[in-house]
């Protein structure tokens, strides 16, 4: 692994509470799948989808402190704060180090 998969789900946490939409597209891969547990359930797929997803949660649920970050397998656990309580969010990475795979559930 050429990449910090910690690194990147912090630096991905840095550009949300920085409310950085472009940056934040510029670390998922192409064919990246997001899987929302916060609300309703929904599986988000490709780009023009992702950035209407960005502009509805940086504005309802923005991003504070970091609450946790682990390791798990070749990807990352980030743990974070934001309004609506803690959320969890399970990183997988392709060999680049985008993010291929991101699911998001709050802690109840």
């Amino acid at each position: 692994m050429s990449f910090d998969p910690m690194a990147v789900a912090v630096d991905w946490l840095d550009a949300y509470r920085a409310g950085d939409i472009e940056s934040i597209l510029e670390m998922y891969a192409e064919d990246a799948v997001v899987r929302c547990g916060c609300g309703s359930v929904k599986t988000i797929t490709g780009r023009e989808a992702l950035r209407a997803d960005w502009v509805d949660r940086i504005r309802e649920y923005p991003a504070g402190t970091l609450d946790d970050l682990n390791p798990y397998d070749d990807g990352t656990i980030l743990s974070y704060v934001t309004s609506a309580g803690i959320v969890n969010a399970l990183f997988a990475f392709d060999a680049a180090g985008r993010i291929k795979e991101l699911n998001l559930a709050p802690i109840h």
